[in-house]
């Protein structure tokens, strides 16, 4: 190995102890079960990438690695025009930025709010975009119930049938009491239906919040708190009379979930990476005394802090698209046939995410805080035999995948938005811009760990461009995290310094289908 100067040794090792304290393994976070064989440990690492996009204008292609922001990019600000592959954009609205996960409701987009930045300037809590004009999303309401300005963190969510948009209140990794729920018929002006419990602040709701989904009829809301790993089942039969009617930890640390379009299994990430699928029919049909089995547990060391579910369909085969958002484990697909027996049949990664480029993704990556080149948050174009997958992969922006054949996955186009380099002052609800203090990818570290036990890592090379950022990052690339949502052949998409984006999808590339139905599982 080579030699490395003072400053770049005392760097490497600080890297290195924080390796040692994230999760590198598997199993020892998992609660011992009594049914013999539901545990089940994958140990392999996929290391292929799926095929590039065949971009049609090559003006603004990225220019390394598939998912890559170059450090010298970074350094001579062509980062700051963004990388686009057969996406044109059509607007946005940046605002303060956006948050971490937002969703949206007929022509309207809601905002997420993380605290404490979105207390600070003209609009406080989550922010109400009326789309109607895609080009020029015009702000119409801001929502400031104690649960939004506490911030949404990933609870943000609407459910379609209902019409209802439901939030927790998350202050720092997990939040304890607040929810909101509104009603969104007319949806630029939601109108708060539970100002008693989850709103009076003496009149808490007993959950932990930091993730969250509805059931598919609307009347149940699940919420997780990562720490510990408390899942709560929230009535909202009367949504002005929240109350939790089953509250379990199936495991230490949990995450997002999916859940089936019967809404009786639930599909629950595992923050050490791994999914269990829970029986949760007793909750769906409200039992007086519910029980909520866990049926099987599917982890892996190939990825960790897996975010969340999302339940599809191919034929008669079910499937779950799982994404982990750390330790580049990019995106399984697994066929849940046998619901005891989990099976990954695939997995989507890009270039950046393989094994031998840990060298090429931390040299760029420093600076650019705790996230990198992972995957966040997917939407499917339709819960049935889906044609495309759109995803928020972070700092490699939004990805959007072929997924007609679920064993033949390519990409087909891809948009990284311009860095806002020097705009952090300005940026109070970015996640971003509040964590770039913090200069180390540390959610990459795990997979530093699997690339050095494999030879494949060179800290020299690693930290020769942008090792003396070890604090203080420098906004040159953006935090995709939301989940990209389809209308048509237009994305809807979020990013934590860019805010709300509209990009629309030339009919070479993406043919929507009839029945189009946007969907993240929850």
């Amino acid at each position: 190995m080579n030699s490395l100067p003072a400053r770049r040794t005392r760097n490497y090792l600080a890297i290195t102890a924080a390796a040692a304290l994230l999760p590198s393994g598997i199993g020892a976070a998992q609660p011992p079960l009594s049914t013999p064989g539901v545990v089940q440990e994958l140990h392999d690492i996929a290391d292929t990438a799926v095929p590039r996009a065949d971009c049609r204008d090559a003006s603004l292609t990225e220019t390394g690695l598939q998912g890559d922001v170059p450090a010298a990019d970074r350094a001579d600000g062509r980062s700051t025009q963004g990388y686009s592959c057969n996406i044109v954009p059509i607007g946005g609205y940046s605002g303060r930025g956006g948050g971490i996960t937002s969703t949206s409701f007929d022509h309207c987009v809601y905002l997420g709010s993380f605290f404490p930045g979105d207390l600070l300037g003209p609009s406080n809590g989550v922010q109400v975009l009326d789309v109607s004009d895609p080009a020029n999303p015009v702000p119409t309401a801001n929502l400031t119930e104690p649960a939004m300005l506490a911030g949404t963190w990933e609870s943000l969510k609407v459910n379609q049938a209902r019409k209802l948009l439901v939030g927790v209140g998350v202050p720092a990794m997990t939040g304890y009491g607040l929810i909101s729920i509104y009603d969104v018929s007319d949806c630029a002006h939601p109108i708060l239906l539970n100002p008693g419990p989850g709103t009076d602040l003496s009149l808490p709701v007993p959950l932990t919040g930091h993730e969250g989904g509805f059931s598919p009829d609307g009347k149940t809301y699940w919420s997780s708190g990562v720490i510990p790993g408390i899942v709560s089942a929230i009535d909202l039969t009367d949504p002005s009379r929240p109350h939790v009617i089953w509250q379990g930890m199936p495991g230490n640390s949990m995450h997002g979930m999916g859940l089936s379009d019967d809404g009786d299994r639930m599909y629950l990430a595992n923050n050490a990476g791994g999914m269990s699928v829970l029986d949760i029919s007793a909750v769906q049909r409200r039992d007086p005394d519910p029980r909520v089995p866990v049926l099987t547990q599917l982890t892996w060391t190939d990825g960790m802090a897996t975010q969340h579910a999302l339940p599809v369909r191919y034929g008669s085969t079910p499937y779950v698209f799982t994404v982990d958002e750390a330790g580049s484990g990019g995106v399984k697909i697994i066929d849940i046939s046998d619901e005891s027996r989990p099976r990954v049949a695939n997995t989507i990664k890009l270039e950046i995410n393989k094994l031998d480029n840990r060298t090429s993704a931390m040299a760029s990556g420093m600076g650019g805080s705790i996230f990198s080149y992972d995957a966040h948050y997917c939407a499917a174009d339709r819960p049935v035999n889906p044609t495309a997958l759109a995803c928020g992969w972070i700092s490699s922006g939004i990805r959007i995948f072929d997924v007609r054949d679920p064993l033949r996955v390519r990409e087909i186009a891809y948009y990284n938005p311009p860095a806002r380099t020097g705009h952090s002052t300005e940026l109070w609800n970015s996640p971003h811009a509040l964590a770039s203090i913090i200069g180390i990818p540390l959610l990459s570290l795990p997979s530093v760990t699997q690339a050095m036990n494999q030879g494949a890592f060179d800290p020299a090379q690693a930290l020769a461009p942008r090792g003396s950022q070890a604090v203080l990052g420098d906004l040159s690339s953006d935090w995709c995290m939301s989940a990209p949502e389809w209308h048509g052949s237009t994305l809807w998409a979020s990013c934590a310094d860019n805010g709300f984006l509209t990009l629309a999808l030339p009919p070479e590339v993406y043919t929507p289908p009839a029945d189009q139905h946007s969907t993240t599982g929850s």
